[in-house]
């Protein structure tokens, strides 16, 4: 019996272990400047696009989930020059009908898949 025990401790430690190495990776990742970083380096196929009026859990039409932060011009710009500077994924968007200019944000799941927002 204690064998067991000490085998099942193990494993929800390991478990743990294992989980905040995946959090501690992903807290800057969906910051403006890792958000950047990420879009200029992203080779993937692996992305949606979500219509702004679409998003899950509104507050009104106009804002958007709670777990995408909500970016001022500047950070909206630098999205957008992340993305022309990347020129396979600008070319990826443009063949699935998105125009640059029209994404407001622009989100990594921990799966390293990346969802856009266009307006």
């Amino acid at each position: 019996m204690n064998r067991i025990v000490t085998v099942t401790l193990a494993a929800a430690l390991s478990s743990l272990a294992f989980a905040g190495v995946s959090r501690a990776e992903s807290l800057g990742m969906n910051t403006d400047r890792g958000i950047e970083q990420t879009l200029r380096s992203f080779q993937g196929n692996d992305f949606n696009v979500e219509q702004v009026h679409n998003w899950r859990n509104l507050d009104d039409e106009w804002t958007g989930p709670h777990s995408a932060p909500e970016r001022s011009g500047q950070a909206v710009r630098d999205i957008q020059a992340s993305i022309d500077a990347n020129r396979s994924l600008a070319h990826r968007l443009n063949n699935e009908g998105v125009d640059v200019r029209n994404i407001v944000n622009a989100e990594q799941a921990a799966d390293g898949s990346l969802t856009f927002y266009v307006r």
